[in-house]
C-alpha cells in the first residue's frame, strides 16, 4: 500500500511539472519555459496585489460612501405627512406600492401638498414619515450605514475581479504572442527539414 501511494503521488507531481513545463524533456523550448514564467509571474502577482487592491479600493469607496451619507444627512430631513386621499387608478397599486396624495410642513416651514408611495394598509387621516428636501420635496432616505458597508463590500469584490480579468488578459496576449513565435519557428524548421522527409516523383 504504501508503495502504491508513493507511485500515486510521484506520477501526480510529475504530472504537475509537465503542466508546467519545469521537467528537463530535452524538446521543451526556450519559449515553452518562458511561458510557465510568465504564468507564474502571473499567478504570484495576483496573489500579492489582491489583497492590497481590495483594500484601497474598499477604502476609497468607504470614504466616498460615507461622504455621500453625511451629505444626504445634512440636505434632508424627516417631516410627519398627514394622508389625504388614497389613490387606487395608478398601475402603482396593482403591484404592491400605492400612492396617497398627502400634505405636510417642509423644513422652511411651507406647507406641501403632493403624491408619496404609502404602505398597503395605510388610511386616510394616518400619518406616514416623509424624507424631504429643505423646501419640502420628497426624496430618498439617507444610506444606511449597511448600505455604505455593502457599497465598501462590493467595491472590494469588484477590485479582486479586475485584476483577475487584467492578469488574465495579460497572460492570455503572451500566450497568443509566444504561440505566433512557435509557429514561425516551427513552419522555418520544417521548410529546412521537409524536403528530407518527402519524395517528390
Amino acid at each position: 500500500m504504501g508503495i502504491r501511494q508513493q507511485t500515486i503521488g510521484v506520477t501526480w507531481f510529475g504530472r504537475f511539472l509537465r503542466g508546467w513545463r519545469l521537467d528537463r524533456n530535452p524538446l521543451r523550448r526556450a519559449s515553452d519555459r518562458l511561458e510557465s514564467a510568465a504564468l507564474a509571474v502571473l499567478v504570484i502577482a495576483f496573489l500579492a496585489a489582491a489583497p492590497f487592491a481590495a483594500l484601497a479600493t474598499g477604502s476609497w469607496a468607504l470614504a466616498t460612501a460615507r461622504h455621500a451619507q453625511l451629505a444626504e444627512q445634512a440636505s434632508s430631513y424627516q417631516v410627519p405627512a398627514r394622508v389625504l386621499k388614497l389613490d387606487s387608478q395608478g398601475g402603482a397599486f396593482a403591484y404592491g406600492d400605492p400612492q396617497a396624495q398627502a400634505r405636510w410642513t417642509a423644513h422652511d416651514g411651507k406647507l406641501v401638498t403632493g403624491e408619496i408611495f404609502v404602505p398597503l394598509d395605510t388610511t386616510v387621516g394616518s400619518t406616514q414619515q416623509l424624507w424631504t428636501t429643505a423646501n419640502g420635496q420628497p426624496t430618498t432616505p439617507p444610506l444606511e450605514d449597511s448600505q455604505v458597508t455593502g457599497q465598501a463590500e462590493f467595491a472590494e469584490a469588484l477590485a479582486v475581479v479586475a485584476l483577475a480579468i487584467l492578469l488574465t488578459i495579460t497572460g492570455m496576449v503572451t500566450r497568443w504572442t509566444l504561440d505566433r513565435r512557435r509557429m514561425a519557428a516551427w513552419d522555418t524548421e520544417w521548410r529546412t527539414a521537409g524536403p528530407h522527409w518527402t519524395t517528390r516523383a
